[in-house]
């Protein structure tokens, strides 16, 4: 399935597959049915993928820590019967973009991997993050609490990836810099030895504070906050006191003017975090980090690495068709487009335990899909960055300004396309190579063989 998700030339469903790899009619059904196969989970897919990026993949290390990219991603869907499905405000400059859509709301989180030549957003897992809160309570019994928020359950996906290599720093939108993602990152570091940092960025509206004075004149409970400090104002009342540096951005060296401070944040937690003021190409930006230990240059460098995950989405959407399902359910109420705030989700009336069941079948088929997808998506990036210098690019594929580096996972893609036959009769012995071969119909194979 994951081969199919790499190479198939067009993105209209198993059929693509079956036509790309050559695979025996009777085939259709079996993949049809295969994410809804209780023989997988999701869950185990995962790991076994973080097992293998832990052992093959060229990481980015920085003091130490890997460096994690989360973010959220929206994805438009029209089923009337597709378990997931919400009225969704999405932020863009496009005019084209509408407002409001209905769809799917997905949280991402994908490791910085590559070397010098070029850097991927590889992407780890991706889940529903938001629409599926009473689903996820068919599950959970009362006293688990509440299904937490899409910032919450960002901080909570990127630390589990983090137990994997056992200290992280994840980069984030300025979105998630709230008091409910830091207070959860705290009570993940009490629960575990393993330990991640956030590297974000503030709004330009923020408010930081000083350390309180050590003595407090008169009675009553020492003050946990000092005198209020307006961000935004620092880059006009110390201008003098910006630090000039160059800093490697977007792959070139760039010059900035930067602030380092450590205040506190955070109305009622009053936590203790690193700001660092930028001015670059004249624009201001406030970026965040919780590690008082990371200089204030390697916060500009690796912040600036995090719209890798924007150019992860865009491939995947692309490349492979990673979020093109129709998963749907006969067991799932329709979906009511004018529901009020106030009024009961139409879920909450489905109490037949069958019924349950079919709904959480077609989550898991939605999660499952796009999980392959992401698999897809890395191989085809570690493709990639080891056999580049191999892939004869200008024989196959016109590019009017080619890459000198590292391939896109576009020219992987397309090479695969044109050559994964050879492949499989050149190596015969290889596990991949028997089980395709056996779901083909030999007539078939010889005549795309001889064509390949």
């Amino acid at each position: 399935m994951t081969i199919g998700f790499m190479l198939r030339s067009d993105h209209l469903g198993v059929t693509s597959i079956i036509r790309d790899l050559s695979l025996n009619h009777r085939c259709y059904e079996t993949l049809i049915h295969f994410f809804r196969s209780s023989a997988w989970s999701t869950e185990s897919l995962r790991q076994a993928w973080l097992q293998i990026v832990r052992r093959s993949a060229p990481l980015l290390v920085v003091h130490g820590y890997v460096v994690l990219i989360g973010d959220g991603m929206k994805q438009a869907k029209e089923g009337r019967r597709m378990p997931g499905i919400k009225k969704l405000y999405q932020e863009s400059e496009n005019v084209s973009k509408g407002a409001y859509i209905f769809g799917h709301l997905f949280g991402a989180i994908g490791l910085l991997v590559g070397d010098s030549r070029k850097w991927f957003c590889l992407p780890l897992f991706m889940n529903l993050q938001d629409g599926v809160k009473t689903v996820l309570g068919w599950k959970t019994s009362a006293s688990e609490g509440e299904t937490p928020s899409h910032v919450v359950q960002m901080i909570e996906q990127g630390f589990e990836a983090a137990k994997g290599f056992g200290q992280a720093l994840l980069l984030l939108d300025r979105y998630f810099l709230s008091v409910p993602a830091l207070e959860r990152l705290q009570a993940c570091h009490l629960a575990s030895e393993a330990r991640m940092h956030l590297v974000t960025q503030a709004k330009s509206n923020a408010v930081a504070y000083e350390r309180p004075s050590a003595k407090k004149p008169g009675r009553g409970r020492p003050p946990k906050k000092g005198q209020t400090v307006k961000l935004k104002e620092l880059f006009t009342t110390r201008a003098a006191d910006f630090q000039t540096a160059t800093v490697r951005l977007y792959g070139e060296e760039k010059t900035v003017q930067f602030l380092c401070l450590d205040l506190l944040w955070g109305q009622g937690l009053y936590l203790e975090l690193r700001f660092v003021l930028v001015v670059y190409e004249g624009r201001y930006s406030i970026l965040v980090s919780t590690d008082l230990t990371l200089p204030a240059t390697d916060i500009i460098m690796l912040y600036g690495y995090r719209f890798k995950i924007e150019s992860m989405f865009r491939e995947m959407k692309q490349v492979t068709h990673a979020f093109g399902y129709h998963f749907w359910s006969k067991s799932m109420p329709k979906l009511n487009r004018f529901l009020k705030k106030e009024e009961a989700h139409p879920l909450e009336a489905v109490t037949n335990e069958p019924d349950r069941q079919c709904i959480q079948k077609t989550v898991e088929a939605i999660e499952g899909f796009v999980m392959c997808q992401c698999i897809a998506m890395g191989l085809l990036q570690l493709v990639a960055l080891r056999f580049s210098d191999r892939t004869p690019k200008h024989l196959f594929r016109y590019l009017r300004t080619p890459s000198h580096a590292v391939q896109s996972e576009a020219t992987v893609a397309a090479y695969l396309r044109k050559s994964i036959f050879r492949m499989f009769t050149q190596n015969p012995h290889v596990s991949i190579t028997q089980i395709i071969k056996s779901k083909q119909g030999n007539a078939e194979v010889e005549r795309d063989s001889l064509v390949s």
